[in-house]
């Protein structure tokens, strides 16, 4: 008989400043997801950059929630041009994910990477991102509306994605592709060695990815976090990752047996 285990799946913070202190934050959205949908315990990953060894951390999860964020992911991390003045970076948070992705893809560690985490995904592997979708010719708005509420940004209708025919993602959606609120502003320039492409917007914008030869590792732009037990497709991507770590979790129970 299998052990029962409770799976523990790290989620990503950020470095933030809030009334002038130093914090390490993570939404609530993204914890209840992990909690709710995932049925895993989440751990809250300080960005401590150098201070935490990825390959130490990486052997104790069960699973890697990669959250998104307002900031980007420095351009020197992909060669890329620098920023425009005022673009808010989170240089802690890129010394603490990057190694940690790595670090989770050699041990086959489920990843689930969210909206800058797909695009943090996509330069650990060695990719490249677009700083601005918007500005490049016959590419669509992505970015948040914020002159909306918070539910009317997230609402799951900003634009469709078309599954690829073979895809993880059109296996769990029973369909060719869904709506979704992708909100962003980067987005993938080149490819990752060693990425495939899980879905695209209609002006061609990846939106999904997957990681080749790895149990679960798969990228999105949007934000299935979000209202996640509302949304049949988004409880369908969170409890396949539950499901994945669950699986990790007996094999590491099992062995320790």
């Amino acid at each position: 008989m299998e052990p029962q285990v409770f799976p523990l799946v790290g989620v990503t913070c950020c470095a933030r400043e809030l009334n002038g202190h130093p914090y390490h934050v993570v939404g609530d959205k993204y914890v209840r997801a992990v909690s709710d949908a995932a049925g895993a315990l989440p751990l809250a990953i300080p960005a401590l950059a150098d201070a935490i060894d990825p390959a130490d951390l990486a052997d104790r999860l069960d699973g890697l929630l990669v959250t998104g964020s307002p900031s980007n992911v420095e351009p020197h991390h992909y060669g890329g041009a620098p920023s425009r003045e005022g673009t808010l970076h989170d240089p802690a948070r890129d010394g603490t994910t990057l190694p940690l992705i790595r670090a989770a893809l050699e041990r086959d560690v489920p990843i689930l990477a969210i909206c800058r985490g797909i695009q943090e995904l996509n330069v650990a592997l060695g990719g490249t991102l677009h700083q601005n979708v918007h500005e490049l010719d016959g590419r669509l708005d992505h970015r948040s509306r914020k002159d909306r509420p918070i539910e009317g940004r997230y609402a799951h209708d900003q634009h469709p994605v078309t599954f690829s025919p073979d895809g993880i993602l059109r296996r769990l959606a029973g369909a060719d592709g869904v709506w979704v609120n992708s909100l962003h502003a980067q987005g993938i320039d080149r490819l990752a060695p060693g990425l495939v492409v899980e879905a695209l917007a209609p002006d061609g914008q990846i939106e999904a990815v997957r990681v080749e030869d790895r149990s679960f590792a798969i990228g999105i732009q949007w934000h299935p976090e979000f209202a996640v037990l509302q949304h049949d497709f988004s409880r369908a991507l969170l409890a396949a990752f539950g499901a994945a770590a669950q699986a990790r979790a007996r094999a590491r129970a099992l062995v320790r047996a």
